[in-house]
């Protein structure tokens, strides 16, 4: 259905569609509330923009700052994505 209508310019774009807010957390714009593609749009900035994993983190952080991640589950999160940032420009030199 999402794929027959025209999306934004701004589909996909982290920096638009999520950007960082005044009090150092993420939101969306209220126009972004507004509009028919939000979640797919969402998603596609998350898996797509090299940006993203960095939100990750973010996440991650304030997850072990409040107390809800531990130190070695968090450390554990962070070494699996370096892995994985790792392996993608290994993949990408050959």
């Amino acid at each position: 259905m999402t794929d027959d209508i025209k999306k934004p310019g701004c589909y996909g774009v982290l920096a638009k569609v999520f950007p960082m807010g005044g009090e150092g957390l993420r939101h969306s714009p209220e126009e972004c509330l507004a509009c028919p593609h939000k979640t797919p749009c969402l998603r596609a900035a998350l898996s797509s923009d090299p940006a993203a994993d960095h939100v990750r983190e973010e996440r991650m952080d304030r997850a072990y700052a409040s107390g809800n991640l531990s130190f070695i589950e968090r450390w554990s999160r962070k070494k699996a994505m370096a892995g994985k940032k790792g392996r993608a420009e290994k993949k990408g030199r050959e």
